[in-house]
């Protein structure tokens, strides 16, 4: 068999890392293929906040610059949020000083200031102008993208990456790396969220309170997100009502209005966590490479774009070798 004839690049996972990278690399030239056990819809991506923050996670240089970068995309996608789902909107991150803020991040947060007490009462926050991303929308412009650049996706169940028919395959399996890997060291960090009628909501809010439980609101189009949890380990996709319940109270007593929004739906999501993110090149057993792309916990949104850069960089080596027959490729221009 020609591996040829599935494509350059088969991507395996079409949530918010899989379809970037899938893009990035379509528009590089390269033809490319998304295998995804489920639509974008019903990925974990689906189930994002999708604020843009500068979370700590490893390899913190890499990560930086990664995070860097999708921000720079994220600003210049916001100038047409009907269409890409990338809105610019103020909010404030409570229990936080600007000296806890990353330094790397201190002079790219538009706005950055600490909040009033009128914006948040609890006690110390900052505020900033960040991307929040509408990841109902966002999730289907990728994909629609993707296949105006010439990509595919189709959903399929992989078992195992050597039976991936393609000279290069990207393994974007989340959580799911687990057992294609055979990375015991992926683990699910469940979140949990009510999704509410909006009562007038306009700027996003995040806060931890003394017991450290997480509460958080993120206004989209036509509702409004409320969270959220971070159990480690926790496998279950089935909405909690107690949760629920605890999610919604935390909110209210951020902001009142929110008590008694009708509720319109719950939703879980379990992040694909690790000590750091996996991105690295290996051998498949026949010979042919597979691109490890994997491990960024809740921090998907925030490195997509940057992170699906550096991927395409480690799949260009092993493409060009195998198709060096073939006529130059045009560099991608993501940001548009």
């Amino acid at each position: 068999m020609d591996s040829r004839s599935s494509g350059d690049v088969i991507v395996v996972g079409g949530g918010v890392i899989g379809l970037a990278t899938a893009v990035v690399l379509a528009e590089r030239g390269l033809r490319v293929r998304v295998w995804t056990r489920e639509p974008a819809e019903r990925t974990t991506s689906a189930v994002a906040g999708g604020l843009w923050w500068p979370y700590h996670i490893e390899p913190m240089a890499s990560a930086r610059a990664w995070a860097l970068r999708s921000l720079e995309i994220y600003e210049r996608l916001a100038a047409r949020p009907a269409e890409t789902g990338v809105r610019l909107v103020d909010g404030v991150m409570g229990g936080t000083d600007l000296a806890d803020v990353e330094s790397w991040a201190v002079g790219r947060l538009a706005g950055l200031r600490r909040s009033t007490a009128r914006e948040y009462a609890a006690g110390a926050g900052i505020r900033a102008r960040l991307p929040l991303i509408d990841m109902a929308r966002h999730l289907p412009w990728l994909r629609e993208r993707l296949l105006r650049a010439g990509g595919t996706v189709e959903e399929r169940t992989v078992t195992d990456l050597a039976q991936v028919e393609a000279p290069v395959v990207v393994n974007c399996t989340g959580l799911g790396a687990r057992e294609l890997a055979a990375d015991a060291s992926v683990r699910p960090v469940r979140g949990q969220l009510v999704v509410v009628e909006n009562p007038g909501v306009d700027t996003w809010l995040v806060a931890t309170g003394p017991d450290g439980e997480m509460a958080y609101l993120f206004p989209q189009p036509g509702r409004l997100l409320l969270g959220g949890t971070a159990q480690d380990d926790v496998w279950s996709l089935e909405p909690d009502p107690k949760t629920a319940e605890a999610i919604v109270r935390r909110c209210a007593a951020l902001r009142p209005e929110v008590a008694g929004a009708r509720i319109l739906e719950h939703r879980v999501g379990l992040r694909p966590a690790r000590a750091a993110v996996r991105l690295e090149r290996t051998p498949l057993p026949d010979g042919r490479t597979v691109v490890h792309h994997y491990g960024h916990g809740g921090a998907g949104v925030t490195v997509a774009w940057g992170c699906a850069e550096a991927a395409a960089e480690l799949v260009r080596p092993a493409a060009d070798q195998d198709l060096s027959g073939r006529s130059s490729r045009r560099k991608a221009a993501v940001p548009r």
